[in-house]
């Protein structure tokens, strides 16, 4: 008895490993189907594998209307995905390596954290694939160019209009999404940098991060006008720190704070149409989508690319909103 369990056993895990190679081999071949619903199948037909930040939000929705347009246009397939939130690095890392497994003829990145990513691009790199970086540069020198907004720049515009707004003095407060991504950085020290240079009348208080979670950046609104009641103006470094931002102040009943953000989405559209934030800088994802993809078919082709491609940024508020040129650049 004690033989025949042995077997038994044996042969019990031996069927678990085949159904274990069996799922992987079938995931293996669908994998190449693009998580995006693209359905290129022709053997001569590149495929670039795109790994967001996110997912969740309408900007990256954008980003991803941008590529897919371009794709469709340069004749390549593509497929896009991103963690559920931006704090997940672990579950960006592990897109990165299916990624890599798949074997495309290149590869669209935007780091969560710029560090953390480098030993996969030396891997993309001893793999002979091409990898463009996107919205957020990598700490490497990997990737053959960054299609990206120049962010310590907008940052700097954001920071010039919050000043304007409050007469150049008082305390203003920061919610960034976060300070491992190139673009967490630039937002946080091209507005910090443009008040130390221009506004010597305005207190700035310490950073606050809330990882672009609606609900994390209200709470920290709401601990930061608790600790400084006197708090003139709050800048939001993403879509979700700004939409935070807003319902701090809704929850905590202030009134009076100037609110600027960065990004689009219907809520700030929504919140800027009626008065709740002066204003925010938008870039334009559904051209950073394309000049992704673009690039990535450039490097392929054995075109040489420029070190950066600036994707632009406007100032948008009451007044130019409804402009065909703003309308153009915001996503809802």
């Amino acid at each position: 008895m004690t033989t025949h369990g042995h077997k038994g056993a044996r042969t019990m895990k031996r069927n678990r490993i085949l159904a274990a190679v069996a799922v992987t081999a079938i995931a293996l071949v669908t994998a190449g189907c693009g998580d995006d619903g693209s359905t290129g199948t022709g053997s001569d037909q590149k495929y670039i594998a795109i790994v967001s930040k996110g997912f969740q939000h309408q900007f990256w929705q954008a980003v991803k209307k941008g590529a897919e347009d371009e794709a469709a246009k340069q004749g390549v397939r593509i497929t896009f995905e991103g963690p559920a939130t931006e704090a997940d690095i672990e579950a960006q890392t592990t897109m990165l390596t299916n990624a890599l497994a798949k074997k495309p003829d290149a590869i669209g990145f935007a780091a969560l954290d710029s560090k953390a990513a480098a030993p996969l691009m030396e891997q993309a790199k001893s793999a002979n694939i091409p990898v463009i970086a996107f919205d957020s540069g990598v700490d490497s020198d990997v990737p053959l160019t960054t299609a990206a907004t120049d962010n310590k720049a907008a940052a700097g515009e954001a920071a010039k209009h919050l000043s304007e707004l409050i007469g150049g003095s008082g305390k203003v407060a920061l919610v960034v999404h976060d300070q491992t991504s190139v673009t967490g950085r630039d937002r946080r020290d091209g507005f910090t940098d443009w008040m130390k240079a221009n506004a010597p009348g305005i207190q700035v208080l310490p950073v606050q991060y809330g990882g672009g979670d609606q609900a994390k950046s209200a709470d920290i609104t709401k601990s930061i006008l608790r600790a400084n009641p006197d708090v003139k103006g709050i800048y939001g470094a993403n879509e979700g720190s700004a939409i935070g931002v807003i319902k701090g102040i809704e929850e905590s009943g202030k009134k009076g704070v100037v609110v600027v953000g960065f990004d689009s989405g219907q809520a700030q559209i929504d919140a800027i149409k009626n008065g709740t934030e002066a204003g925010a800088i938008t870039q334009n994802p559904v051209g950073m989508g394309a000049a992704l993809v673009k690039a990535a078919v450039d490097a392929l082709n054995g075109t040489s690319l420029p070190k950066t491609i600036d994707t632009g940024y406007f100032w948008y508020d009451k007044t130019n909103i409804d402009s065909p040129e703003i309308q153009a650049v915001l996503y809802k």
